[in-house]
């Protein structure tokens, strides 16, 4: 299966290394390279891999399916869409270190990193992200496009709505909804719900 990470920033080269532990441990993939509209990128070498041109070049590029190395959830959902409609397919990313109970669903271009939990009853929707050392407990749900940042512990029932950003180091008390497209601060504590397009932070958690 030849896999080309589309997005060679960091979050990019944090996707591709999820890869190559996955390639370690057995799993049969090779790594093309990587696609990113900085110019100044194309030709040079990330990891060891090539950064083989932009993003628009991926039809002239041999690739059996793509993932998104792309950390921001709007321009992340944007480009899924686009590759969507072009019938696309999409490897997923999960790290051996990540810990997963039998019954979790991981959605098609999600990434799971380093050290990341999901307790029993979770599910992780599309190309969402579940960053290093993030843990969900038991039935939680992200949405699609979410990104759960490093460090990060959700408790049961927590519901994390399409494209919403928790950051690094956040909590929430178990059964609050973070709405869609929300911001939630580093180190905040979230006990109540956050609505929809809001931007949150502090323990706790209020509206900014």
């Amino acid at each position: 299966m030849k896999i080309v990470v589309m997005g060679a920033s960091g979050h990019g080269q944090v996707v591709a290394d999820i890869l190559f532990q996955m390639w370690t441990k057995g799993r049969e993939m090779e790594l093309i390279g990587f696609l990113d509209d900085d110019p100044k990128l194309t030709g040079t070498r990330i990891l060891g891999l090539p950064v083989l041109g932009k993003l628009a070049d991926l039809p002239a590029t041999p690739h059996d399916c793509v993932i998104l190395g792309i950390g921001d959830n709007a321009a992340r959902a944007r480009v899924y869409a686009e590759l969507i409609l072009a019938r696309k397919r999409f490897a997923t990313a999960i790290h051996p270190s990540a810990i997963l109970a039998p019954d979790v669903v991981v959605g098609m271009g999600a990434a799971l990193a380093a050290g990341a939990i999901a307790n029993p009853g979770a599910r992780i929707g599309e190309n969402a992200i579940l960053n290093t050392g993030a843990s969900i407990d038991h039935h939680c749900v992200l949405g699609a496009h979410a990104h759960v940042a490093p460090g990060v512990h959700l408790a049961g029932h927590v519901n994390v709505g399409e494209g919403a950003f928790v950051g690094i180091g956040a909590c929430a008390v178990q059964c609050v909804q973070i709405g869609a497209w929300s911001i939630v601060g580093a180190g905040a504590a979230v006990t109540q719900d956050v609505p929809e397009r809001a931007t949150v932070g502090g323990v706790p958690a209020r509206e900014i």
